[in-house]
């Protein structure tokens, strides 16, 4: 009769056949994690898997000392320990011992390494960036020769400045070399003196740009005594000598907006400043001429000749005033006069005269003014309005008829 086992014989066989076999005592596993947990007691449970196949997988609390990271879905890892089978649930799993990331995950790694050893080091500190000079007249360029990146610096630069001279040196960005390729073009185009420099190239996986995580390129940029913009691969890439250069651009178009100033804006505020100036000159000429003016005004006023010229005014108003208050004088006194005339000519003798009256005078020359005062005989003179009549008195009678004698 053939023999029949428990579940505990089959698994702890197929446990004993594991653990003869040397390979899976010590094996390194590639893969992709996938269900990764993190328990309250300090293991890590999780699934290794790639396109073929899963594996579980189990980081027990005490090897987590060696782990620089912390998981994450998706994330592709190299798994080194032991494969063994769980008895109670006839499983087998990995047990790893120490988890690395694969390829870009262990170059991010060697990259958190650097920038935490470069920071400590001081070589990110805002005290020792120096400032991106406003006008320049050389740009030294530290890239691949060919490509995009070199094509947009050198036509934003002749856009915003043809006046701008572009030294180039053409390195080497990718690759065996590339790195000490970087460090000379720095070197070379700082002894050339150029105003600023831009280091980059354009975009690519972490791996292509791995160039400029390296720490000569960086110590080369710190110690550059000519302002550096880094300008490497597009806006979400993130370099090592990003950390390092006096300014980040986040594409190498962008690094050549900001190391030329545009030419059309700086003419454009020049002719602001000069119409400004212009505006403020021609307010201060009008200033300074209304102050001549009344300088001018003050001096004629407070000069002898301005000073004669004002008492002569003052003479003439004065005489004016005289020859005024003269002909009201007059024009008064000749209507009083006209007045007085009037009245003349009320008692006048010549206008009773020429009323009808007349005037009767003794030979003496006297009045006759009383009949007694004349005799019949007397020789007499009547003043009429025309002449004299001479006469003689025949008879005198009173006012009453009565004829008197003598």
């Amino acid at each position: 009769m053939q023999n029949v086992y428990t579940v505990g014989q089959v698994n702890s066989y197929i446990k004993n056949m594991f653990a003869q076999d040397f390979l899976l005592q010590e094996l390194s596993v590639k893969g992709e994690i996938s269900n990764c947990k993190y328990h309250s007691s300090g293991h890590i449970y999780f699934t290794l898997k790639d396109n073929k196949g899963t594996i579980a997988c189990v980081m027990f609390a005490g090897n987590r000392a060696g782990l620089s990271f912390r998981m994450a879905e998706g994330m592709q890892v190299v798994v080194r320990g032991t494969i063994d089978v769980y008895e109670r649930d006839g499983k087998y799993q990995l047990y790893a011992k120490t988890i690395e990331q694969d390829g870009a995950g262990a170059l991010y790694e060697r990259f958190e390494r650097l920038k935490k050893d470069l920071e400590e080091q001081g070589m990110f500190a805002p005290e020792y960036k120096k400032p991106i000079p406003k006008y320049i007249k050389t740009l030294g360029v530290v890239t691949a020769p060919t490509g995009a990146a070199v094509r947009d610096i050198i036509n934003i630069t002749s856009r915003r400045n043809p006046y701008v001279q572009i030294l180039l040196y053409p390195a080497v960005v990718q690759g065996d070399g590339a790195a000490a390729s970087i460090v000379r073009g720095i070197k070379m185009l700082e002894k050339k003196q150029v105003d600023v420099m831009i280091v980059g190239r354009g975009g690519g996986s972490i791996e292509d740009l791995w160039a400029f995580n390296e720490e000569i390129v960086a110590q080369a940029v710190f110690d550059c005594s000519v302002p550096v913009i880094s300008a490497v691969g597009h806006e979400t890439d993130t370099t090592i000598i990003d950390y390092v250069a006096d300014l980040r651009a986040p594409t190498p178009s962008a690094a050549a907006e900001l190391a030329v100033y545009d030419a059309a804006l700086a003419l454009s505020g020049l002719e602001g400043i000069r119409l400004s100036m212009l505006r403020k000159l021609q307010g201060r000429i009008r200033l300074e001429r209304a102050s001549l003016k009344a300088l001018e005004a003050e001096l004629k006023k407070n000069s002898p000749m301005g000073r004669i010229r004002e008492r002569r005014s003052n003479l003439i108003s004065l005489e004016d005033g005289l020859n005024a208050a003269m002909k009201n004088r007059i024009t008064k006194d000749r209507h009083r006069l006209a007045i007085y005339i009037e009245k003349l000519k009320g008692l006048s003798p010549l206008d009773k005269l020429n009323q009808g009256y007349s005037y009767v005078a003794d030979e003496g020359g006297r009045t006759v003014t009383d009949i007694n005062r004349v005799a019949v005989g007397d020789a007499l003179s009547v003043y009429v309005k025309n002449g004299i009549i001479h006469t003689r008195v025949t008879d005198k009678r009173s006012m009453d008829g009565t004829k008197k004698e003598c």
